[in-house]
């Protein structure tokens, strides 16, 4: 039993450092992309080369030369699309690992999606790391260009979307003080089924799907970027189920008592 406890404990702490790390790296990728693009924007391209992972195998034999003229032609692509105006937001950072060779990350390396706006577009930069020096191994931007999208429905959507884990949390309180039998399994019930689920995207909108199951009290969300911004949650089928089942307990009981009389 101790020896389960030290075990979790240790899991715990590592999840927890992971999770610092992540958070660290997450600020770490947007300021060296923003202060990468800031340089190419200015026509500093020589601050905008220490922003690259010079020494890396990759990149040990690039001509600065070269690359200044490839800064500037990526400046005009920015500006000609954005204007020179931006503002930066971390989506995320993943290393893929496929049975295709082709579709798995280079190794000790991290690809960063780095939104940036100009208040009435945005776009995508697709930014790959160097693990080992923190710095760009590569950057180009994805074929990406939309309109800012209102916020005020995603988070009108988002407080109707809260109300599905309060009442499941109420749903099992419910269960908790009951008499029913069996109470583990009606708690699953509560977490799992909470189907189908209805999604509201800030860019796409709204969709549905019938399959999809959303545990962990019905409810999941992002906010990376306008792109990443989705709430999703499910009905909630288990928690409506029994909440039914103990009105109904309730309502029997008392009739009985009724009848007592």
């Amino acid at each position: 039993m101790r020896r389960s406890k030290q075990i979790t404990l240790t899991v715990l702490i590592l999840s927890l450092l992971t999770g610092c790390d992540f958070i660290k790296n997450a600020f770490t990728y947007k300021d060296k992309t923003k202060g990468f693009i800031e340089s190419v924007l200015k026509k500093d391209y020589n601050n905008a080369i220490g922003y690259f992972a010079m020494e890396h195998e990759i990149a040990k034999d690039s001509n600065s030369e070269e690359m200044k003229a490839s800064f500037a032609r990526f400046r005009e692509i920015i500006v000609k699309d954005f204007g020179t105006d931006l503002d930066f937001t971390f989506m995320n950072a993943e290393k893929k690992f496929s049975t295709k060779e082709e579709e798995n990350t280079a190794p000790n390396t991290t690809v960063a999606l780095i939104e940036f706006s100009n208040g009435k577009e945005f776009g995508i930069f697709k930014v790959v790391f160097d693990d080992k020096s923190g710095k760009i191994l590569n950057i180009n931007t994805l074929d990406v260009k939309k309109p800012v999208p209102s916020m005020i429905y995603f988070w009108l959507f988002g407080l109707v979307a809260l109300c599905v884990p309060i009442f499941n949390i109420y749903v099992i309180r419910q269960i908790k003080k009951s008499d029913l039998r069996k109470k583990k399994l009606k708690y699953i019930a509560v977490f799992v089924f909470n189907v189908p689920a209805l999604t509201y995207a800030a860019v796409s909108g709204f969709s549905f799907n019938i399959l999809s199951f959303q545990i962990l009290l019905g409810l999941s969300f992002s906010y990376m970027g306008y792109l990443g911004s989705v709430w999703t949650f499910g009905i909630p089928l288990g928690g409506l189920y029994w909440f039914w089942k103990i009105r109904q307990r309730k309502i029997e009981v008392a009739e009985t008592e009724v009848a007592a009389y």
